[in-house]
This record gives structure tokens, sequence and C-alpha cells, in this order.
């Protein structure tokens, strides 16, 4: 099995559809700064959406939506460091889902499930290395970057309810280093294997 996750599309595919720059750049080459800023501000403005849609007023006997997709607010979790797995605990933690987020951009990169929140990044994860890869992209044109990581603590302790919630956030929030959003963003740190 890879350490990685792979691209559902191949090479020649990707080269054909031309996706992202990270897919077709030379070795070393960094992703241009404006292109960088325009690829976050999109997905910036798409989601200030979803966290400002309006409330709608139900009646008396509306059928209740159980989830909690609509209540849950990733920019209002609080943030730890995305290397907090590297801590040590006296407890392997509870099920969750988590929220992989650029402060500085107001931008949610990722949504995630675990039934143990306190282990979850441990070994290898594809996550880790788009968060190295964006950072670096950051930092080649001294931009600024605060990618931080928030638990919401409320998860089901059920596996398929957990995953079934976490499908709901990814699709609604459309977070791009989700590869069920690959295609929306044309996502350009999924590319290329950088070590966790």
């Amino acid at each position: 099995m890879p350490d990685y996750q792979p691209s559902l599309l191949s090479d020649a595919d990707l080269r054909a559809a031309d996706l992202s720059w990270a897919y077709n750049r030379p070795a070393g080459s960094a992703m241009p700064a404006a292109e960088l800023q325009g690829w976050k501000q999109r997905v910036a403005q798409f989601q200030a959406t979803v966290q400002t849609a309006p409330s709608v007023q139900g009646t008396l006997f509306d059928v209740v939506d159980a989830s909690p997709a609509g209540s849950i607010d990733p920019f209002a979790l609080p943030p730890r460091n995305a290397e907090f797995w590297r801590g040590q605990f006296q407890e392997s933690g509870v099920p969750a889902l988590y929220f992989v987020v650029d402060y500085d951009a107001a931008v949610l990169l990722y949504v995630g499930e675990t039934v143990k929140s306190n282990q979850r990044w441990k070994g290898v994860h594809d996550c880790k290395r788009y968060i190295l890869s964006y950072v670096e992209a950051h930092r080649v044109h001294g931009l600024p970057v605060a990618v931080n990581i928030g638990f919401w603590p409320h998860a089901d302790g059920d596996r398929k309810a957990r995953q079934a919630l976490e499908l709901e956030l990814i699709c609604r929030w459309r977070s791009p280093f989700n590869k069920e959003n690959w295609a929306i963003w044309s996502t350009p740190f999924v590319g290329g294997k950088l070590e966790p």
C-alpha cells in the first residue's frame, strides 16, 4: 500500500487538463505568488458564503435536521498547532472531527474524522504533506501563513455516522485538501511526494 494518496488521474490526463502548477512544474520551482494568492482568495470567498449563510426560519411542523453540519463553525474552534500530535498525552482522545485551517487567510483546507483525537496524526497522513507544500509555497514568497488544527469533540462514536458527517462537511465547505474537492479547486498542493 502506498504511503501517499494517489491521484485519480494519470499524469497524461493532468497535463492535458492543466489542473495545477504542481503536477507539471519542474522540480524546485515555486508557484507564482499571484497564483497562490488568487487561489486562496477564491477558496476564502466561497467559504465565506457558507459561513454567513442565513438561517432559515422553520415552522412547528418542519422535519428537524439531525445533522449538526450547519452549526459547526471550523473557524471558531480553539486552534492547536498542526504539530500537536508530537506531544505526550495521558489518554488517546475522543471521537472527533478536525479541521485544518489557515487562519491568516480564513481558509478551511481539510476536514477529517477520528476515533482518537490525540493520536490521529501519528505516523503517515497525506494531509501532512499537503500542509508542508502549502506552507512552503508561502515561505518562498515571504507570505504570511498560519496553519492550525481545530477539533470538534462531539462526534459520534459510530464510525459510519462520523464519516457521514465528515463527508457532509467536506461537501458543504469544499475543503480543497480533501480529494472530493480536488477537481473544484485544481488543488496545487496534493501533487508530488514530500516527506511527512
